[in-house]
């Protein structure tokens, strides 16, 4: 361990208190928050591991010391070449969350191409300080000695029951006693411990080409998958300029296109910016309905033509236009599922920032074997392929809604946030920042509080919104309402830290994932 650098102060807010803990251990060390959410990724891989996995993908918001913003994309890729849909293996699983049955597709034909341990090796080399074998340690220590497994852990474990047993590899790495871990067991992942041991040492290039690579590609050509050495080999993640807009005169960046999370997010601040909502009582009828109302036209937005020009030049420009907003705007209006993805924020007293959002999908039910390593499903997720499966475009990034997101103030980061949680994640992100601008709330309060989700004729509404009168002739109301008795991780997993002007950390974990937050 390095002991040249003093401690770094710095505040983390993820998934899991390991995740946390392994972030904080880089900032004791002296470690900036490039290595601290770079650990704590690769702990979240032990920990969260049906959340995010070295084969998934995702994207890291940076802020740096110096001024720069930068979004790294380092989300799946399509393959360059598809092959005869009959000779893939590609199948549906019904997976229970109890009141609702979600159906997702697995096998190897659902995998695309990996770009999660190619992105997060890259930021380190980019921003990092700490050598890259004191970066894998906690991650190597939490899946070769195992961790207490949470009840969060086992919902989590049990509604994927019928992906994570699918496959003789899957089994094994999930369920080696036969079953699949349950709440105060210990559960590792001896496998991933000495896959994360050789990338340490090899770096991404250990991932992308070598006997890894090999083995993956071999698997998929003999057994229905699209992926070959060249689309592993020619993986590159993509530095990107985010998406930079105002909300009640606050500068906030987030995720730009191909993504579309970042610029619906957006585009639904912008309509809220219209109403003086710190003149409403938070959860009161008026209040909800202003909410309801910008999800249901950022829906349309998306629907009339965003999601089909994700790929040209200016379309974020267009879709915020003022001439666009005044045609969905809410002036003129009365004011009376699961999602396998894991965030974590976190921000050092150098100034630095870094918002990380990670997915695998919900696995693809096959395991690289030898390596701990399940594959992601993205080439099976209904939402990232509206067209319909096996119609992507080769050789391109997927689209998203992770946004990682950074609220600015006088050119500093004051709040890191963002979500997990399919297409709740830019309903719970926009949430949080409306609570935090207009309603003046403490972090903490701001994720805790009660959420909603308006989303194809459905509103979603958590306990304690007790103000809120329904009323069945006035939209939405006068559609279906499904009122859930507590909080739930189907309104998303809102991971957020704040420094003040004066250098205080705060912090708040989402109680509805398990959250945590830790500083040092």
């Amino acid at each position: 361990m390095p002991t040249c650098y003093s401690a770094t102060h710095g505040s983390i807010a993820a998934g899991h208190p390991k995740t946390v803990e392994a972030g904080l251990e880089m900032f004791r060390l002296g470690g900036n928050v490039f290595d601290a959410v770079v650990a704590a990724v690769m702990a979240a891989f032990v920990v969260e591991s049906t959340l995010t996995s070295p084969a998934g993908g995702g994207f890291l918001l940076a802020h740096t010391q110096t001024g720069q913003n930068i979004l790294f994309d380092f989300f799946t890729q399509t393959p360059q070449q598809k092959r005869d849909p009959a000779a893939i293996d590609f199948y549906p699983v019904q997976v229970n969350f109890g009141t609702v049955r979600q159906e997702f597709h697995i096998g190897l034909g659902s995998m695309a191409v990996p770009g999660a341990i190619g992105g997060l090796l890259h930021v380190h080399q980019r921003l990092g300080k700490l050598p890259r074998s004191v970066i894998v340690e906690p991650a190597i220590h939490y899946a070769k000695q195992g961790t207490a497994v949470s009840a969060f852990q086992t919902y989590c474990f049990e509604i994927l029951s019928p992906i994570l047993l699918s496959s003789a590899g899957s089994r094994q790495l999930f369920a080696p006693t036969g079953e699949l871990p349950q709440i105060g067991s210990q559960f590792a992942m001896p496998d991933l411990a000495d896959t994360l041991a050789f990338l340490a040492v090899e770096g991404a290039r250990g991932f992308y080409h070598g006997e890894i690579a090999q083995q993956l590609v071999q698997d998929c050509q003999a057994k229905g998958g699209y992926l070959t050495l060249n689309d592993l080999a020619h993986y590159q993640v993509i530095e990107r300029q985010p998406l930079t807009t105002t909300y009640r005169g606050t500068t906030f960046l987030t995720n730009p296109p191909p993504s579309a999370g970042g610029a619906l997010i957006a585009f639904a601040l912008a309509l809220l910016n219209q109403i003086p909502l710190s003149d409403l009582p938070f959860g009161s009828t008026e209040h909800i309905t202003c909410l309801a109302r910008s999800m249901q036209r950022t829906n349309q937005a998306r629907q009339q033509g965003f999601d089909a020009q994700l790929d040209a030049e200016n379309v974020t420009e267009q879709l915020l236009h003022p001439d666009n907003l005044s045609i969905y705007g809410l002036g003129a209006m009365p004011v009376n599922k699961w999602g396998s993805t894991t965030h974590l924020s976190a921000i050092d007293q150098d100034g630095n920032a870094a918002s990380v959002t990670t997915s695998n999908g919900e696995g693809s039910g096959y395991v690289i074997p030898g390596t701990g390593i399940m594959m992601n499903n993205m080439l099976g997720e209904a939402d990232l392929h509206p067209q319909g499966f096996h119609q992507w475009q080769e050789n391109v990034r997927i689209s998203s809604m992770m946004a990682p997101t950074m609220i600015l103030q006088h050119d500093k980061p004051a709040i890191v946030l963002g979500s997990g949680g399919s297409n709740r994640i830019r309903t719970a992100i926009l949430q949080v920042i409306s609570n935090l601008l207009d309603f003046d709330m403490p972090v903490e309060q701001a994720v805790g509080s009660p959420r909603i989700h308006w989303e194809a004729g459905v509103l979603n509404l958590e306990p304690g919104l007790d103000q809120l009168i329904i009323d069945r002739s006035q939209f939405p109301f006068d559609q279906v309402i499904e009122p859930w008795q507590q909080r739930n991780m189907f309104f998303g997993g809102v991971h957020a830290v704040t420094r003040s002007s004066h250098g205080e950390f705060a912090g708040a974990g989402d109680p509805r994932r398990n959250g945590s937050v830790g500083t040092v």
